[in-house]
């Protein structure tokens, strides 16, 4: 049977929203990834499912629920951003941008064999439109995760949209990760009346366990659900962003959108042992200070000092600039594993907390900063794997701005020098969100552990 490594803080975030979280999906089985019994409802697998590992508790129940429905680790991944679009916008709101990781151990599959990465990551219009006052990114995570889902997912991509779509028509409660943002910001987003009317209304930012309530974010998860991803970027729905961008003084044209796309290759690769290491490329660029990070770790496992040194090494370096860094966006990861050893891992931005702290009216996303105004982030995430058994290890995905990359490094390094996720946190100020089997998956799915950061309120969901 396998480890479930949970911090005391998962354990009391899933007992205070099982209930609700249950009574949601619950109502939309039949849509979320089809298949049935013979009495009509999805079947339910038994034995190891895999696992999710997430910055916010329901969006972990979510991507659970995909897998446990039969959904593969893309499909699971698909329903965890876009759950996190509603419950974090903070930090991966559907106008945000990323980059994931994803290993299919099949030779004949994409990838071949090996991790693959799906860059998405904040894209500037060209050309800065008279009267933009807060610059806004191109939204690329619908796209991001379509492109994800079209070479690995399993099931229909609409169907993985119906419970995000529900939560935010309907509402659910604000956890306590979305609550610590909003704190954070409270003064500059209340001075968007659209952005008020979402998280302070009546003046007031809500508190832990409030409704959070998002019927327009619903009505375009909606549109993405029945038109498609691309009636975002060349259809009805591209249109209407376009006047709702500018009125929200971050104008983006169709133009940029319809140009705006996905790219696929292969991952920053490293040797460790018998197994190898793919880390987020550029323009992912902490995976390039990851994997500097991890090597510094692998002379030296204690000395996390040298090995921030060799990270911010690699990282200016890479972009080609002098000094010390500035100062870095906001991120959120996560990480999935189903129980076919297929993992994702993923790391989102909105390029600030909030990104610019408006609301496109009426379609309820939030615009993401614009990474010419704001300073690129630092994405950060990996996956272990064994070319010659074709077989998982550990999956990671860091955050913490300035300590994504050390955090993706020393995660790794701790992991695979032990039988646990996440035997000790991460060096602050990073976070990481952490899956590991030590004896490999397929092979045997009981010695996977999983965990997310006890410093967090995110949550390791899995199953049996």
């Amino acid at each position: 049977m396998q480890s479930k490594v949970l911090t005391r803080v998962a354990v009391l975030m899933t007992a205070l929203l099982s209930g609700t979280a249950c009574t949601t999906l619950n109502a939309v089985k039949t849509q979320l990834i089809g298949g049935s019994s013979d009495s009509g409802q999805p079947e339910r697998l038994t034995g190891f499912i895999g696992a999710v590992v997430a910055d916010e508790p329901r969006a972990a129940l979510a991507g659970r629920e995909v897998l446990a429905l039969g959904g593969n680790a893309a499909d699971a991944a698909v329903a965890t951003a876009f759950t996190l679009a509603v419950t974090l916008p903070s930090r991966a709101g559907l106008g945000s941008g990323g980059a994931c990781l994803a290993y299919k151990p099949d030779r004949d599959g994409p990838g071949r064999g090996s991790p693959e990465a799906i860059l998405f990551t904040p894209v500037a219009p060209q050309a800065t439109p008279a009267g933009a006052d807060r610059p806004a990114a191109v939204p690329m995570m619908p796209r991001g995760m379509f492109a994800l889902h079209a070479r690995y997912g399993s099931r229909p991509f609409e169907g993985l949209l119906s419970g995000p779509e529900q939560l935010a028509r309907f509402g659910v409660p604000i956890s306590r990760a979305l609550v610590r943002d909003i704190a954070l910001v409270a003064g500059p987003l209340s001075r968007d009346p659209n952005a008020a009317r979402v998280f302070a209304p009546g003046g007031q930012p809500l508190q832990e366990g409030a409704s959070l309530q998002q019927p327009d974010l619903g009505g375009t998860i909606a549109t993405l659900r029945t038109a498609g991803v691309g009636d975002l970027y060349q259809g009805n729905l591209a249109r209407k962003f376009e006047d709702a961008s500018r009125l929200a003084g971050g104008p983006i044209g169709i133009d940029a959108l319809r140009s705006s796309l996905p790219r696929t290759g292969g991952g920053i690769v490293v040797q460790s042992g018998r197994d190898m290491i793919a880390f987020l490329p550029p323009p992912a660029d902490g995976g390039l200070a990851a994997a500097a990070a991890y090597r510094s770790l692998e002379a030296a496992p204690a000395d996390t000092a040298a090995a921030q040194s060799q990270a911010t090494a690699a990282l200016v370096q890479g972009r080609g600039i002098g000094g010390a860094l500035p100062a870095m966006p906001a991120s959120t990861g996560f990480t999935v594993l189903d129980r076919t050893g297929m993992a994702v891992t993923c790391a989102l931005t909105m390029d600030n907390l909030f990104g610019t702290g408006r609301i496109a009216p009426g379609t309820g996303m939030l615009l993401a900063a614009a990474p010419s105004s704001t300073g690129l982030p630092m994405l950060a995430a990996a996956i272990v794997w064994n070319p010659n058994l074709r077989a998982f290890r550990a999956a990671i995905a860091g955050s913490g701005q300035e300590g994504a990359a050390l955090a993706v490094a020393a995660g790794l390094s701790n992991a695979l020098r032990s039988a646990s996720a996440m035997p000790a946190a991460v060096p602050e100020p990073g976070r990481a969100n952490a899956i590991a089997c030590a004896r490999y998956l397929p092979d045997s799915d009981g010695t996977c552990t999983w965990a997310t950061d006890p410093r967090g309120f995110g949550l390791a969901a899995a199953g049996n």
